[in-house]
């Protein structure tokens, strides 16, 4: 018994906890920086995962959050890569979508992303719009809206795979339609379903170009 279908023009991913995952590097970096500046590492990992290094800074110590600061944290974790895994299921997936129709929207920076996604033995994608890539950072939808635009797709025609609060209000405010992943947070809310990792997601191709994609049951 298969569950839900989405039939769109483009599929659109966040990377970290949705295509690899990264989480432990990521709350290490930020734990690190807590500790040298004598902030809260809650109230840090509580906004931090999703959004960029810089647009964290402005929400938890705007004193701190300068250009260089956020470009000193993000070669940090450049250079600490290693030991990330993909998400079960991530590879039959992006193997499944024809390569035109998927792309990665990311608030890491885009040569961090490209290696790290390249690292856990994953297709790169065509379309890859990295932390700066925009003016905005996730939760605002540009980086959504540029990567539909460079596919050619209407982005109320696409699906978003996403696995934090700020992923999902990007991908909604594009209008697009979300999948929230379960892999950073217990729960996610407005999606318009919720899975556990990316097994058992079946693809089909469309003679017009489009996909379908239908959740396991």
């Amino acid at each position: 018994m298969s569950g839900r279908s989405f039939e769109v023009e483009a599929v659109l991913f966040d990377m970290d906890g949705t295509l690899v995952d990264s989480r432990a590097i990521v709350e290490r970096m930020w734990l690190l920086w807590a500790a040298q500046h004598n902030l809260d590492s809650r109230a840090i990992l509580a906004v931090a995962h999703g959004r960029r290094t810089l647009e964290t800074m402005q929400l938890v110590a705007p004193d701190l959050a300068t250009l260089d600061e956020a470009a000193r944290l993000d070669a940090l974790e450049e250079a600490q890569e290693g030991g990330e895994t993909p998400v079960p299921g991530a590879a039959e997936l992006l193997l499944a979508l024809p390569p035109e129709r998927w792309a990665v929207v990311t608030s890491a920076p885009y040569h961090l992303a490209y290696r790290r996604i390249g690292s856990v033995g994953l297709p790169v994608p065509r379309v890859l719009i990295g932390a700066y890539e925009v003016k905005m950072g996730k939760p605002d939808p540009e980086g959504y809206l540029l990567a539909a635009r460079q596919l050619g797709a209407d982005a109320t025609r696409t699906v978003v795979f996403e696995d934090t609060p700020a992923g999902v209000t990007a991908g909604r405010a594009a209008g697009a339609r979300v999948i929230g992943m379960t892999t950073t947070y217990r729960t996610l809310d407005h999606c318009d379903a919720l899975v556990a990792d990316l097994r058992g997601i079946q693809v089909e191709h469309g003679a017009d170009g489009t996909v379908r994609l239908t959740l396991p049951a």
